[in-house]
């Protein structure tokens, strides 16, 4: 039996390919995250001492900015919208209830229209979110 003896090959892997592909990621990262901008409003909640922290994810959450601006679970709306924004939001699985985030600053007057558009928008509740001082 003939044993043929291995053959060494001096090949060296060429990472020319692999590094320019992580150049263009790094470069596409780097420009996709520059543009990429959170939208804010400032919202000072008013405080209130019994208030407790309840889950989410059964709640269609108004904002109300202190501009008078209304947002619905993130969404601008108008208050003659309202109403039916908020029926739409609760007819999504899960959700039955409304939570007003208003801000302290912000028109008693258009919170109580909030309120009288959750109810003919059929929400099971309205709990008004507060923060403990």
């Amino acid at each position: 039996m003939a044993y043929e003896p291995r053959r060494h090959s001096s090949g060296v892997l060429n990472l020319t390919p692999l590094i320019d592909i992580v150049f263009l990621l790094l470069v596409f990262f780097m420009l996709t995250a520059h543009f990429i901008e959170e939208e804010r409003i400032d919202i000072r909640l008013p405080q209130a001492s019994s208030s407790d922290p309840l889950p989410d994810e059964r709640y269609v959450t108004v904002t109300l900015a202190p501009d008078g601006q209304l947002l619905v679970d993130g969404t601008a709306t108008d208050m003659s919208g309202l109403t039916e924004v908020l029926r739409g939001a609760l007819h999504a699985p899960g959700k039955q209830f409304v939570r007003l985030k208003g801000d302290r600053r912000a028109d008693f007057g258009q919170a109580v229209g909030i309120i009288d558009a959750a109810r003919l928008a059929g929400a099971e509740a309205l709990d008004i979110q507060t923060e403990k001082p």
